[in-house]
């Protein structure tokens, strides 16, 4: 299981850092900051007629963050299509939520034609930007060739940028080409690190995969009970099929472990969900 599509980014502020001697305030921010506050009292009908306002003299956060409140019906009716036209006025501004954002309807087809090659378009102007979600969505498409040659390499290249700076669902992603030796060497050690991270982050797939590795002593040493405490932790966050794996593989290996280790590992995974994945494994 990859993960990759994550949801559309929060409301971008409007707040502006000056470098230099300073930058002038317009007429068109007020209705921005107005919209945002009105946004943050929950006042959403008040923000979306303040942004639109600001939207319709140019303002590229106002475009965004409307196109957001479109994306999500909140102070307007939902519509993908209105989102997708905001968005692309803020994306031609070089906003990168906004092409990020933008990016996402594309890949999902939603409110625009489907179409993976303008995806990827739009998650690289945002990558290089620095945005890693657009580094992650992009790197997945590198990995199953979607809208872009199948590159594995650039794939990693990619999920590093954004790993790096905390990405979970990169961290996960990397983790499957370190585990699987597609575009790096094979390497069981940084796979499991990887993993870890991304498990430590609530991603129930890397928990999964981080349970499968000790259970096997693949990149770290064997330990039965931090493969309990795993795979417990991944039911509870997996459904379906997936689900019913995790905690099949949990009972299977309780068999081979004595009462005090399976307690052991039921009190490891409740710490670890009551500390927000802050305290797992100890």
């Amino acid at each position: 299981m990859q993960f990759g599509n994550g949801s559309v980014r929060k409301i971008l502020l409007a707040a502006v850092v000056a470098t230099g001697l300073g930058i002038a305030v317009t007429a068109c921010d007020a209705p921005v900051e107005d919209g945002r506050a009105s946004f943050e009292r929950g006042d959403y009908a008040s923000a979306a007629r303040l942004y639109k306002l600001a939207a319709d003299q140019g303002n590229a956060n106002a475009q965004y963050n409307l196109g957001l409140m479109y994306t999500n019906g909140q102070g307007v009716t939902q519509d993908y299509r209105e989102a997708a036209r905001l968005y692309k006025l803020a994306a031609d501004q070089g906003i990168a939520d906004a092409q990020y954002n933008l990016g996402v309807l594309y890949e999902n087809g939603q409110g625009v034609t489907q179409d993976y090659r303008e995806a990827a378009r739009l998650y690289k102007l945002a990558a290089d930007q620095g945005d890693a979600s657009a580094q992650s969505n992009l790197g997945l498409l590198y990995d199953n060739g979607q809208g872009v040659p199948q590159d594995y390499r650039e794939a990693v290249r990619l999920y590093k940028l954004a790993a790096d700076q905390g990405f979970a669902d990169a961290q996960y992603n990397l983790g499957h080409r370190y585990y699987n030796g597609q575009g790096v060497t094979q390497d069981y050690r940084e796979a499991a690190r990887l993993y870890k991270l991304a498990a430590d982050q609530g991603i129930a797939g890397a928990q999964y995969n981080v349970g499968v590795m000790y259970v096997e002593g693949q990149g770290v040493m064997q330990d039965l009970v931090l493969a309990h405490m795993w795979f417990d932790l991944a039911g509870s966050g997996l459904s379906g099929e997936d689900r019913e794996n995790s905690l099949r593989n949990r009972d299977i290996i309780a068999a081979k472990m004595a009462f005090t280790q399976i307690e052991r590992a039921r009190d490891m995974a409740r710490l670890c969900q009551t500390s927000n994945f802050k305290q797992c494994g100890v």
